[in-house]
């Protein structure tokens, strides 16, 4: 059993910058694929970003590449999102998931979601 918490969203500025963390629970989080996702109001799920588990190769949606960096330190069981050069249509509560099978799909089903954290972009 793996529980996430996110934590580090809020109102920032366009332009400006944030880092959100996924913190895991269990021994088991270094075995997990995980991912970010967002979802705005009134809009799909979307997915952000991923990260393998083994070898860290990453994975980016073409609408954040350049801008996030996704990133994991499994001894703390803690996954990351540094946001960078945000706009307004970053604007989403954002997601992370631990799942047993790596997918960047937001319809599959995930074997862990978090509880979200709110990013909100001013222009």
């Amino acid at each position: 059993q793996v529980q996430l918490v996110e934590s580090g969203g809020g109102l920032v500025q366009a332009g400006g910058s944030l880092r959100l963390s996924c913190a895991g629970s269990g021994r088991t989080f270094s075995t997990y694929f995980m991912a970010w996702f967002r979802q705005a109001p009134g809009k799909e799920r979307e997915f952000v970003a991923a990260i393998n588990r083994g070898v860290p190769s990453t994975y980016y949606a073409d609408s954040v590449k350049g801008r996030f960096t996704i990133s994991r330190d499994n001894a703390k069981n803690t996954m990351y999102l540094q946001m960078a050069s945000l706009k307004p249509e970053d604007t989403a509560v954002y997601y992370c998931t631990a799942n047993s099978v790596f997918s960047t799909s937001p319809l599959a089903e995930y074997d862990y979601w978090g509880q979200g954290t709110q990013v909100t972009v001013s222009s």
